[in-house]
């Protein structure tokens, strides 16, 4: 049945989708002073309209719902999670990063920095593991790399999936300093977030690992909510991975806050230092009881 056709049907729909009427709006030209005004657009395809104070609820569930549905779609049943730096340099990039101080403070910054490049070749092996090992259980595919599409250790995730073939998702929030997603997301994977709050929701929503490398506050933010959720029954227990013993020892006392009282002993246990990318992705498949050796 045709659009201008008229059905007789007993279960065709009898009201036009949204996407139907859109057209038939379209389709007639606006000479009238009242078709010309804002006031008369559809509200669905009024953006100032949308992006009115008032609207903000309405932007959080397009927020909510729009990548669940793409990923649904998509058939991903659950992602690996890779967070961290978005200052780290891939090896390659060392001497650029070395050549850019220019004081002797911003040199040994520049050095701390290019050591930790490891953490990049680590982030790319890990998400070439989970490519390759191509899980799926009732048609859905699991442990897909999903990072937050940014530059360093985010693109080494979504470069080494790419890597193997695998598809894998970026999740960029809108920011003045960093728009760009890196070239490897998959494009048909690639979501941006006007809303920090929505953005780490899915993360989370179907993580079934977290692996998580050196990084600043952004990072910082993103492991303390998932072990906060973790360790007052919101979530259940995932692997968590730190990456890097001497960088987690040293920005952060996690036994002095078990000494001080203010976490329990066995909240230490809610997370795994690692160094390795097949480190990490052992304690992944020991906790599923998966043979993906």
């Amino acid at each position: 049945m045709t659009d201008d056709e008229t059905s007789h049907e007993l279960t065709d729909r009898k009201f036009y989708k949204a996407e139907q009427e859109a057209s038939f709006v379209e389709a007639h030209e606006r000479t009238t002073p009242q078709q010309q005004d804002p006031a008369y657009r559809l509200a669905f395809r009024d953006t100032d309209f949308l992006l009115r104070e008032e609207l903000r609820p309405v932007r959080f569930q397009l927020e909510l719902l729009k990548p669940e549905m793409l990923l649904d779609e998509a058939g991903i049943g659950s992602t690996l999670v890779i967070y961290g730096s978005a200052r780290i340099p891939a090896p390659e990039e060392a001497e650029v990063v070395r050549a850019a101080a220019s004081s002797p403070e911003q040199t040994a910054v520049a050095e701390r920095l290019i050591a930790k490049s490891k953490y990049y070749e680590e982030a790319r092996e890990l998400a070439r593991i989970a490519g390759r090992s191509a899980v799926v259980e009732d048609g859905k595919r699991h442990f897909v790399i999903c990072s937050g599409g940014g530059p360093s250790i985010m693109e080494a995730a979504n470069r080494g999936a790419e890597e193997v073939g695998a598809e894998s998702i970026g999740l960029n929030i809108t920011l003045r300093h960093e728009h760009t997603p890196n070239a490897y997301v998959t494009p048909h994977l690639s979501f941006q977030f006007h809303y920090f709050a929505l953005r780490k929701m899915h993360f989370l929503l179907r993580a079934r690992a977290v692996a998580v490398f050196p990084g600043g506050f952004g990072t910082f933010d993103e492991l303390f909510e998932l072990l906060t959720l973790i360790q007052t029954g919101k979530m259940q227990p995932i692997p968590i991975m730190l990456f890097g013993g001497d960088f987690w020892r040293r920005v952060v006392s996690f036994e002095a806050l078990a000494e001080e009282g203010v976490v329990s002993a066995k909240d230490l246990d809610l997370f795994h230092i690692v160094e390795t990318a097949a480190e990490a992705w052992g304690h992944i498949t020991a906790f599923y009881g998966l043979d993906l050796a």
